[in-house]
Formats: structure tokens, sequence, C-alpha cells
């Protein structure tokens, strides 16, 4: 995973870092489900909700970040190739 440079401001930043946080506990959950020798499915359905808690805040980035700093890009002379950045995260996110 590469670093960038870019800094911005999360309008959204508490929000996000809270749903981290119980994203967090989920995995703890699911950790101490492994320990305890937990029934497959029931693992199997908690990580599901992991994944798709995750998708939300993936989506939630995406969203900020198309709101903000690809309308500034665009004011600024510089969309095009905020919208290359912008689908080469689409493409990813959608693998």
């Amino acid at each position: 995973m590469s670093e960038t440079t870019k800094k911005t401001v999360q309008p959204n930043k508490q929000q996000l870092l809270n749903r981290l946080k119980r994203i967090e506990g989920q995995v703890r959950g699911v950790h101490q489900m492994i320990e305890n020798d937990r029934y497959c499915v029931d693992i199997l359905h908690q990580i599901s909700a992991i994944q798709s808690a995750m998708n939300k805040v993936s989506l939630a980035l995406l969203e900020d970040h198309t709101h903000h700093c690809v309308v500034n890009a665009i004011k600024g002379q510089d969309g095009e190739a905020a919208i290359q950045e912008l689908m080469s995260v689409m493409k990813t996110m959608t693998k």
C-alpha cells in the first residue's frame, strides 16, 4: 500500500473514527469466537458484518473525497487528474 503526501481535512472524521472503533470491536469479537471454537457459520456471519461495515467506511470516504477534493480540483483546473485518480480508486474498490 502506497502513501501519498496529499492531505485533507476529513469533514466526517469523528463519524469515521467511531465506525472504525466499532469495527475494531467486531474484529476482536471474531478473534475470540475463533479462540473459543465457536460455530463456523456464526463466525462467517460476523465477518460478513465486518466487511459490510468496512464497505460503508470506504463509501463514506469516497463520497467525502468526491464532494471536496475532486470538486476543488475541478474548480482549480486539475479536474482531469482528479477524475483519473477517482476512477483508479473505484476500480481498486470493486475488485
